[in-house]
């Protein structure tokens, strides 16, 4: 069974009680309570969702969708093991797609790649629509540096594991990123994507096109503050050593609801990896 067995009413119903922010086990369980098998609840149930956020774009005459790791099922596994790691799906929302992932990296690996980084910090830079050059703005006040591809074996090593994670080809995704916020620092609401009509646009997007998705691994817990947030959306996560944010967004556009920030740090520092993935090979 699939989306098109759905009855027109049931799925307005779906619509409805995603936008009022069902989560996705109580969207599938009628279903599962006639019959149906898990996995074609939750793939039939995104499919209705996906077609009703495209059907919108078009009225809305908004940029059409592109592609995007979808490696998280409705109501899927609550556990994926991946190069000896057991990584936890800790819990997941709809509009926007996020997703909060457990064990993503272990403390030794966290360690590991907070020495690594530590000596190339540089204060982060942030993406200039206008002139499409990157440079400091006081929105970020955070210190990073990013990790040449398989520097070393560690990091070849977390790369490989989060393109199997993500279910998105390695080459299609940027460097990873650390980054280091001390106390009051942070990185104020922005989008991750490219704003196709700002003038800077098309020298990020010869290098692999649009970004697509991001995840954001806590290498340490801070005292105090340093969650991830989605003001649109209500949302707000702990910076938990090990633990990921993973986000999608199919269109270059508010739409997407992934207006995000990094809340200051209230006491203590906070280190996170950041990977960002593209349409296409990077570089």
């Amino acid at each position: 069974m699939n989306a098109d067995a759905l009855s027109p009413e049931f799925s307005r119903w779906l619509i409805t009680q995603a936008q009022v922010g069902a989560r996705p086990e109580q969207l599938i369980a009628p279903l599962l309570q006639v019959g149906w098998e898990e996995e074609a609840a939750s793939t039939a149930v995104d499919a209705v969702l996906r077609r009703f956020v495209a059907e919108q774009g078009q009225r809305q005459g908004l940029p059409p969708a592109v592609p995007v790791p979808t490696p998280f099922q409705l109501n899927g596994p609550s556990q994926i093991h991946i190069d000896g790691q057991a990584i936890h799906v800790l819990g997941s929302s709809l509009h926007p797609r996020v997703v909060l992932l457990g064990n993503v990296l272990s403390a030794d690996e966290c360690t590991q790649l907070i020495a690594t980084a530590r000596g190339r910090l540089k204060r982060s830079a942030t993406f200039n629509a206008v002139t499409g050059a990157n440079e400091a703005h006081q929105s970020r006040t955070s210190d990073g540096t990013y990790l040449p591809t398989a520097c070393t074996p560690l990091v070849a090593r977390i790369e490989q594991r989060i393109a199997d994670l993500v279910g998105w080809p390695l080459e299609q995704a940027e460097p990873l990123q650390v980054l280091h916020y001390g106390p009051g620092a942070e990185y104020q609401p922005h989008y991750d994507y490219f704003d196709p009509d700002g003038p800077g646009a098309e020298a990020a997007l010869r290098h692999g096109g649009q970004r697509v998705a991001t995840l954001v691994t806590y290498l340490n817990t801070p005292l105090s503050g340093g969650a991830t947030t989605f003001p649109d959306a209500g949302l707000e996560f702990a910076a938990l050593q090990g633990n990921a944010v993973f986000f999608s967004y199919d269109r270059a556009h508010p739409s997407s609801r992934t207006l995000h920030a990094g809340a200051p740090v209230i006491a203590g520092e906070k280190w996170v990896l950041t990977r960002w993935f593209r349409e296409r090979r990077f570089g």
